[in-house]
């Protein structure tokens, strides 16, 4: 049997197949961004999954794709802590988690971009996958991610841009105190993950002047930054995968009109994706 994951720094996704490329279970855990969640947190959520657990000992590989996992350390911890898991696992890897989002997006060349708690993109040359510019992370990049549009509500609340009416209603989902903010940012862990909680107001509330003007901005930057970095972006198409991308289409394809680029497939949940993959490539 074969186990994949998604992961990112809010949710990982698993599917379990069996040697005929029957699904034997789908499940979920928190986050496994090893760049963010320290070693015992990580084995935490491992553990606090029951499939995960009932079928540990019987799973012959384990294949994980996750974000923060483009360097050798954090991939070193997370291979580490799987071969003790997954115990009679016969092979493990651990790659980034660009390498899931192109299976799910093509077989051919193009641009693939993550919205996703953060973000990221690339260019697949029907290949191998090429990355013009390095993730710094959330603080200093992640354009048109959940942390991005949750740094971008917190700021315009209280430097008091957003309009009264909205800001009423995010008054009334969330604990906007700035005690609370700066101690989830600057004392607890994972703050990547507490911005893009707030992300979410957006996509549950009513589109408006406002969030059209905010997403629109925030993607904007994102396509200057990290879809026109590469040359062939003129040339493929450009997939996007998240949430972020699904919810926010129409905005996607405003944004890249000007430049001439093609939209290719967006893709809200890349593990599903990449269940065919599998089926196609890797069982096959």
């Amino acid at each position: 049997m074969i186990l994949f994951a998604d992961g990112g720094s809010t949710k990982c996704d698993w599917i379990l197949l069996d040697n005929s490329g029957e699904i034997v279970f789908k499940t979920r855990t928190e986050g496994l961004n090893p760049a963010v969640f320290d070693k015992e947190l990580l084995e935490e959520r491992l553990h606090e999954n029951k499939e995960l657990k009932e079928y540990s000992a019987k799973i012959e590989k384990v294949h994980f794709y996750g974000a923060g996992c483009g360097t050798q350390k954090p991939v070193t911890l997370l291979t580490e802590i799987f071969n003790v898991f997954f115990a009679n696992a016969e092979e493990v890897f651990v790659k980034e988690d660009m390498v899931a989002a192109v299976y799910a997006a093509t077989a051919e060349p193009g641009i693939v971009c993550i919205l996703g708690t953060g973000s990221n993109s690339c260019y697949f040359d029907g290949d191998d996958i090429h990355m013009n510019v390095d993730s710094l992370g959330y603080i200093l990049m992640d354009e048109a991610s959940g942390n991005y549009f949750g740094k971008r509500l917190i700021r315009d609340y209280y430097y008091k841009r957003m309009p009264p009416e909205v800001a009423g209603e995010f008054e009334k989902r969330f604990d906007l105190s700035s005690d609370t903010i700066k101690e989830n940012i600057y004392k607890k862990d994972n703050p990547n993950t507490y911005l893009a909680s707030f992300a979410e107001f957006i996509f549950t509330s009513e589109r408006n002047g406002y969030f059209y003007k905010i997403l629109t901005e925030g993607i904007q930057e994102f396509v200057e930054n990290r879809v026109l970095c590469f040359p062939e972006a003129q040339s493929v198409p450009v997939h996007f995968i998240g949430s972020i991308a699904h919810f926010s289409e129409d905005i996607i394809r405003a944004a890249v009109w000007p430049y001439h680029l093609t939209v290719g497939n967006i893709v809200r949940r890349p593990i599903d994706g990449i269940i065919e993959y599998y089926r196609k490539e890797v069982l096959a």
